[in-house]
């Protein structure tokens, strides 16, 4: 079977080192590197990957089928550089596993609509499943972690704006106190997150805050606009 695997990246580089040698048995690996800043692009290369080079788009999946489109393979499998194929999971509980997600499919049978940063893809035709689990080391410690977290929620807080979200008490009281509460109880005692020890309450925890900080955010956002109305009237008298 000719499978190619789609990979991109920003500054990935110590990643890239673990997964690729991972990834040697594919007829092809596609690498599309996200304006990096440290080695990526010559780690890439030197596994011989098919390298592009592209702007960093905060919608991750249009660099993703941009990725796609270049590969020659029947299949395409597409991994995160953050990913890998052992067989075993740190975090069990609260919603982290397992979670099931596409990555081997026919090339022309689904695309990403290109409409959010977490979507998923859209599949012409029936979807089995592989009975192999993935590795996700999303963060290496807890500054990247709270880095990835600050890029999300701005991202988040953009989608709400372009929905037409506004800051009022109802939302106020929706995303600081109804969705984060339901999130953490869900995910920490519903889902037994509190199983997986202090690393299941600190993704609990996390997780119910990225609603409000997205939420400040929005408002953040709706404040600078108000402010550049301001100046842009106060120009013209």
């Amino acid at each position: 079977m000719n499978v190619s695997v789609t990979i991109i990246g920003h500054n990935e580089a110590d990643h890239l080192r673990e997964l690729l040698p991972q990834l040697q048995w594919a007829s092809e690996i596609v690498y599309v590197d996200c304006e990096s800043q440290d080695e990526s692009l010559e780690v890439a290369k030197e596994h011989g990957c098919l390298v592009f080079s592209r702007p960093n788009n905060p919608n991750l999946n249009v660099n993703k089928s941009f990725a796609m489109e270049q590969a020659s393979g029947d299949w395409l499998f597409y991994i995160d550089p953050d990913e890998r194929l052992p067989d075993l999971h740190w975090l069990r509980h609260g919603s982290q596993y397992p979670d099931t997600q596409l990555r081997l499919f026919r090339k022309g049978m689904a695309k990403f609509p290109n409409q959010h940063v977490h979507e998923k893809l859209n599949v012409l035709g029936s979807i089995g499943k592989l009975q192999n689990d993935m590795l996700h080391f999303p963060y290496r410690n807890i500054s990247q972690f709270l880095s990835k977290f600050d890029f999300y929620t701005g991202v988040e807080a953009g989608y709400l704006r372009d929905a037409g979200v506004r800051v009022n008490f109802s939302n106020t009281l929706r995303f600081t106190v109804l969705k984060p509460f339901t999130r953490f109880f869900r995910r920490y005692i519903f889902k037994g997150g509190f199983r997986d020890g202090l690393p299941g309450l600190f993704c609990s925890v996390f997780d119910a805050l990225n609603y409000v900080v997205r939420y400040f955010k929005l408002w953040e956002m709706s404040q600078q606009n108000s402010e550049n109305r301001y100046q842009e009237k106060s120009a013209k008298t």
